[in-house]
């Protein structure tokens, strides 16, 4: 008696565990793919409908602050301080910043990047620090167009009413200490990180690819990694690090910019590629020119645990969807973001920063690339429309 009751629990507990287990794995019900490519090579796109509802909810674009009526004074000309907003006119000036504390600041108000009662004052990193992210708008919407495209970005696009946007960086540098000899550093792995997708990919791919030159590579293009070619494992390592970045941070699959039959080849890559491709150079610069530089007018409290400024990434914009809002365009309703002046020492940073490889002056590996990528985006819309036409054939009732 004593022996089947305990059989009999054992199995009740086996099942509870069971039943455990299976709560915890996705409902099929809940996804759904969209093919993108030829049948059969796993070109497609896996969405979970409860995290896309989510995402969407989460990825609306406020409210437009109604606009002014043209005309009047500069508001340069009427505050003191004004530095990169000052050929706004007073009615502009004032909605643009009443726009501003609402995407940034909504509950602690204008104080947020202003003295009291001295709002000319420069005595608060904030102020520094927003009319730095001005120009830096700028810059996006007016230099990075084969990015952001005619969409653009405003301070909503990061900051989402948060006065530290959610998905910033700093500087990760290898984990704990270990044991000496060869076990003493485990060179940023192994260690599941949420920025890699919980995976024990090296933790910090952002400080050399985002914020250093280094090039992004899989393999090697010989068969040892010498001379010219120095690549090897540990750069496919690096490299998957930051594309599980960019995967997670723009809610997307590998096959979004990549061909399933061959990944690093750019023959038959989604035209994305290419955007992307502006877009790990449009960040370099952003984190060169822009936010790292910042490091001295931040408190401690706001620095990272290595004493550097917060910078961004993919998610910092994107934040888990492929386009920021979902596409929204904000900036045509804020043209005052467009007349933000930026300073003559931006100018000579963002040329050193282009020639260092972050920006859009490109060598000529690059724009072989790139011309590879407008014949592939050419293949891929042929392949598109044949594959329409096989799919209505199928719908038809006739053989493929």
């Amino acid at each position: 008696m004593r022996h089947e009751t305990f059989r009999k629990t054992t199995l009740s507990l086996t099942v509870v565990a069971a039943a455990a287990v299976l709560a915890a794995c996705e409902n099929p019900a809940n996804m759904e793919a969209e093919q993108l490519g030829w049948r059969g090579v796993g070109m497609e796109q896996v969405t979970n409908r409860k995290l896309e509802e989510a995402l969407r909810a989460a990825n609306q674009m406020p409210e437009i602050t109604p606009p002014v009526t043209p005309g009047g004074p500069r508001a340069g000309d009427l505050y003191e301080n004004v530095q990169v907003l000052g050929d706004l006119t007073i009615t502009e000036f004032n909605r643009l910043m009443t726009a501003v504390t609402a995407w940034v600041s909504p509950d602690e108000g204008c104080n947020y990047c202003h003295v009291p009662g001295d709002f000319a004052s420069e005595d608060i990193y904030t102020k520094v620090v927003s009319r730095r992210m001005f120009e830096m708008t700028k810059t996006i919407n007016q230099d990075w167009h084969a990015h952001v495209g005619d969409t653009g970005v405003t301070c909503y696009t990061c900051h989402q009413g948060k006065p530290v946007p959610e998905h910033i960086w700093f500087e990760e540098r290898g984990g704990p200490p270990q044991a000496g000899g060869l076990a003493a550093s485990r060179a940023g792995q192994n260690l599941a990180g949420p920025q890699v997708g919980l995976s024990s990919l090296p933790n910090d791919p952002f400080t050399p690819f985002l914020l250093g030159e280094e090039e992004i590579r899989v393999i090697p293009t010989t068969v040892l990694p010498e001379g010219t070619n120095p690549r090897n494992i540990m750069d496919t390592e690096w490299t998957y690090a930051l594309m599980m970045h960019m995967s997670d941070g723009l809610g997307v699959n590998c096959t979004f910019c990549h061909n399933s039959r061959s990944f690093f080849s750019w023959d038959g890559s989604p035209p994305q590629r290419v955007t992307a491709w502006h877009g790990i150079r449009m960040t370099r610069e952003l984190n060169q020119v822009y936010l790292d530089p910042l490091q001295p007018e931040y408190p401690d409290s706001q620095l990272g645990p290595h004493g550097d400024a917060p910078k961004a990434n993919c998610a910092t914009c994107h934040q888990g969807v492929h386009k920021p809002l979902y596409g929204a365009n904000m900036l045509q309703h804020y043209p005052e973001l467009m007349a933000v002046t930026r300073s003559g020492q931006d100018e000579d940073m963002r040329a050193e920063a282009r020639d260092n490889g972050a920006g859009a002056t490109i060598g000529s590996a690059a724009e072989e690339a790139l011309e590879a990528a407008r014949h592939a985006i050419d293949a891929m819309d042929e392949a598109a429309e044949m594959a329409e036409e096989d799919y209505a054939d199928e719908e038809d009732g006739d053989d493929i």
